[in-house]
């Protein structure tokens, strides 16, 4: 299986519970994920300044910012400034994907869509060869090779792909949309979620089972670079080579399943969100994962054929 199905499954990023109750080694009481598989002829370098990019559409009396976010990133980086800054200040309302819950809510909406209902250990519904991969793994991550048993493979993976991207220094709690809520709030102005938490974890839970362990097994199989792939996912982020993001994201789309579940169909809710909110006056900021404003299947190519042209803002 090519190595983009990765990125294709984890950068197409779910905001999730990455923010409501951030997993760390010793807890892995949360779920969510931003993982990429990345490569480049030529790899960019980590900007000193991120500019990520940034898109506009605009009618007579309403204004939509466009901007692609990654949801988990190191402390320090610097990208909230410039025409995101400006851009940000001159809206009244900030959209994304979801607004976090109280902990203890999300706790229990993982715990009613986590579990798996058919009785059968997570472990026995892997082949031989698959267990051992997997038991392997979890024992490398210094974690009972039990600890998923009673849970769904989704949750499994989204969790096992969190722990070596927290161990090279990435934070839950140092997201792009961590930031943009802490200056809304602020502000005191709107906070709007385009999807609820329950509907972000139902993306994973519906999906097929055969789909999840395939999930799982290639989470499993890619573990190693977990780390390397999303340092690339970010510098392309932060240098807006969106050509490129858009490159990986369609190389190598196997699972049809996932792809349309976490990426297309959501584009498609989202443009006809957008389509309607251009119908009232107002300055919107609208901030969404990258994956979503990349690629032939983006949210702007989806506005475009509803006649919503969005201009990418050079600064």
């Amino acid at each position: 299986m090519p190595r983009n199905w990765l990125f294709n499954a984890l950068l197409l990023p779910l905001y999730l519970s990455l923010t409501a109750c951030p997993a760390t080694e010793q807890d892995i009481a949360s779920v969510g994920s931003d993982a990429v598989a990345a490569t480049a002829d030529v790899p960019a370098v980590m900007p000193d300044d991120a500019d990520p990019a940034l898109w506009v559409i605009r009618d007579e009396d309403t204004t939509i910012y466009l901007f692609g976010t990654v949801h988990i990133l190191k402390p320090g980086m610097t990208w909230f400034d410039e025409a995101v800054k400006k851009s940000f200040d001159a809206s009244d309302e900030l959209i994304v994907e979801m607004i976090k819950p109280d902990p203890a809510v999300m706790a229990n909406i993982v715990k009613d869509l986590a579990i798996d209902k058919t009785g059968v250990s997570l472990r026995d519904k892997l082949t031989a060869e698959d267990r051992a991969k997997y038991e392997a793994v979890l024992t490398r991550l210094n974690l009972p090779v039990a600890s998923f048993d009673p849970l769904d493979p989704w949750f499994a993976s989204v969790n096992i792909s969190l722990i070596p991207l927290m161990r090279n220094g990435y934070a839950a709690d140092q997201g792009v949309e961590d930031e943009l809520l802490a200056q809304a709030k602020a502000r005191a102005i709107k906070i709007t979620g385009l999807e609820t938490p329950k509907q972000q974890l139902g993306f994973f839970d519906n999906l097929p089972e055969e789909v999840q362990i395939r999930f799982l097994n290639f989470t499993v199989d890619t573990i190693d670079d977990a780390a390397d792939g999303m340092e690339q996912m970010v510098i392309e982020w932060a240098n807006a080579n969106v050509d490129a993001l858009g490159e990986l994201m369609n190389a190598g789309l196997d699972d049809k399943i996932l792809y349309e579940t976490l990426l297309v169909n959501r584009n498609i809710n989202w443009a006809e969100w957008v389509e309607q909110r251009m119908e009232q006056p107002g300055t919107i900021f609208l901030a969404v994962g990258a994956g979503h404003l990349a690629g032939d299947s983006s949210l702007q190519a989806v506005l475009a054929k509803k006649g919503l042209v969005a201009e990418r803002i050079e600064y």
